[in-house]
């Protein structure tokens, strides 16, 4: 069984500058706390490729942070 994934970790790293600086206004990807509160509702962005807005993030990726989300969304 694998170990549980972080935010620090596994999840932190997959938010580019740019990603960050677009959504500030509402929330900030850089924090655990932020995207934990809003997990669901990036999900679904990052899924049905509203997100990011220059093109949809590797299947990989999107399903890395369903994954964490699912585990309980650790720091």
């Amino acid at each position: 069984m694998p170990s549980p994934l972080g935010f620090a970790t596994d999840i932190r790293s997959l938010f580019r500058d740019k990603d960050r600086n677009a959504m500030l206004g509402m929330f900030d990807l850089w924090s655990a706390d932020d995207v934990r509160r809003n997990a669901e509702a990036i999900y679904g962005a990052l899924a049905g490729g509203a997100m990011p807005c220059d093109g949809p993030w590797p299947e990989s990726d999107t399903a890395l942070l369903r994954r964490w989300i699912d585990e309980g969304a650790q720091p």
